[in-house]
């Protein structure tokens, strides 16, 4: 969960970045945005993590108090709404595509298509630039 008590940062870059991100849900949010086409809260819950729905609109909430995430009503179906990443949030993506890079390296169960991790190693800047296009805006 992130920490919206401590009001003194010290300065450290990790310690802001996990108040603005800082738990296992909005990173796993984050990435269904970024990597997944996911954009509706049951998509996010159907995404088969166990996330609780508590949970899932609580760090939904966080995600967007800290402007990493927009959410605008469905034009379509005015009764749900959409989340999309903010630049703020599509700027994570660097950071996203290193740990996709390190787990697939260390974690024997990670399932990281080989195409896809060839193309992270080969020319990240092309592999960021079709994710990019391909994320709603």
């Amino acid at each position: 969960m992130v920490d919206k008590k401590t009001k003194a940062w010290s300065g450290c870059p990790v310690r802001f970045g996990m108040s603005q991100f800082g738990d296992k849900w909005s990173f796993l949010i984050i990435r269904d945005l970024m990597f997944k086409g996911r954009k509706y809260y049951h998509e996010f819950i159907e995404a088969g993590e166990g996330i609780s729905t508590n949970v899932l609109a609580s760090r939904l909430a966080d995600l967007e108090s800290n402007g990493i995430v927009n959410k605008s009503r469905d034009p379509i179906k005015g009764s749900r709404f959409i989340y999309t990443l903010t630049d703020k949030g599509i700027e994570l993506m660097p950071m996203m595509l290193a740990m996709i890079d390190w787990a697939e390296k260390y974690d024997a169960d990670t399932e990281v298509p080989e195409d896809f991790i060839k193309e992270l190693r080969d020319d990240p800047g092309k592999l960021q630039q079709e994710i990019l296009e391909k994320i709603p805006r």
